[in-house]
């Protein structure tokens, strides 16, 4: 007894370990997203800025530009990672996530109708800004609707019939390809500009990031992490399964919905804003639960600290592997993401045999 409750307290604290270094790489590479750049600065001008001794050129490049997007990286980072690894718990799916889901691919649509019928977003004559946010708010409201949709589909086939974690993926892929036909249907009727700015808005693109996104996201993205935390012990609950978390007294289907919605909600946020970038809600929960295990109270802060380490080393990356060109990071993530998930599933497979 005394050896088994020793390596509990060992699990603990290699646990925390962790999450404390996720905390020191969030600093790290926030740090050195705001140093890195077309516009080299330098650590000194940097420092200057903050205590009101620089130009006006190297304040508005660091405040104005590269300081939000930074925050709004980790913020959104932390949304996909966190909503995915609900999404898995949820659904006792380990291929859950906002993506295969179709709930990124719905938020997007409601992006373009948004964009086509409401004229919420328009191209910039800027590189790098090419998609002007003219009301974020119309945006949001209108990406959190069509993924409230995909959720309900998915929430109806869960309904309808005792489903397997692979019929819940085949609908979301469903439910995702049927929303990519909707946003290529309005672009079809979209006209030049409304179409270049559906266009661009599909690749996820954080350039588009400023102080007004910042905090809308702070607002809405904090609350529903903390909802997530909240709701650990029920998680692990819904893990061992619906009959064990009922005889726990959770109210299984009230948690599911609302947690999907809240998923949804974070989702939406981030796609409004910055368009779809995948992987990240799939891959970093993938890779914390291999080294941390399934433990819900770990597990979701640590989906939030590395999703921001994730998403702000992409975008980092982006902005400067082929300065002056910034890449959106949706590309960078996509070209990362897969072949990292699919060494996962290779070995995940080869422990299984």
């Amino acid at each position: 007894m005394d050896k088994a409750i020793q390596s509990y307290k060992k699990q603990i604290i290699g646990k925390r370990i962790f999450l404390a270094a996720g905390f020191c790489l969030l600093l790290i590479f926030a740090i050195i997203g705001i140093n890195l750049g077309a516009a080299d600065l330098g650590t000194a001008k940097i420092l200057r800025v903050f205590f009101g001794e620089a130009s006006e050129v190297s304040r508005q490049i660091i405040l104005n530009i590269r300081l939000p997007r930074v925050l709004s990286a980790i913020l959104a980072g932390m949304a996909l990672s966190v909503a995915g690894a609900a999404m898995q718990s949820i659904l006792r799916n380990p291929l859950g996530s906002p993506f295969t889901l179709g709930i990124s691919n719905a938020a997007a649509f409601g992006a373009a109708i948004a964009v086509v019928f409401f004229g919420a977003g328009s191209m910039n004559s800027s590189a790098s800004d090419a998609v002007l946010i003219e009301n974020p708010y119309i945006i949001t409201l209108c990406a959190f609707a069509a993924s409230l949709l995909a959720t309900f589909i998915i929430l109806l086939v869960i309904k309808m019939r005792d489903s397997s974690p692979e019929t819940i993926i085949l609908t979301g892929i469903m439910a995702g390809s049927l929303f990519m036909a909707g946003t290529t249907a309005l672009q079809f009727f979209a006209n030049d500009v409304e179409l270049s700015a559906i266009v661009f808005w599909t690749f996820g693109d954080l350039g588009r990031a400023g102080w007004s996104e910042f905090f809308i996201m702070l607002v809405v993205i904090i609350p529903c992490l903390l909802y997530f935390i909240f709701n650990r012990w029920n998680y692990n609950a819904l893990d061992s399964g619906d009959e064990t978390a009922l005889s726990l007294g959770v109210n299984v289907q009230k948690i599911r919905i609302t947690g999907l919605v809240v998923a949804s909600l974070s989702t939406a946020l981030a796609v409004s804003f910055f368009g779809i970038i995948a992987f990240v809600g799939l891959v970093v929960p993938h890779i914390v639960r291999t080294i941390m295990g399934s433990d819900e109270r770990f597990l979701i802060p640590a989906s939030a600290i590395y999703g921001g380490v994730f998403l702000l080393i992409s975008d980092t990356i982006a902005r400067t592997i082929i300065s002056p060109i910034v890449l959106p990071v949706g590309i960078l993530t996509s070209f990362i993401g897969a072949p990292l998930f699919l060494f996962l599933l290779i070995r995940k497979r080869r422990a299984q045999w």
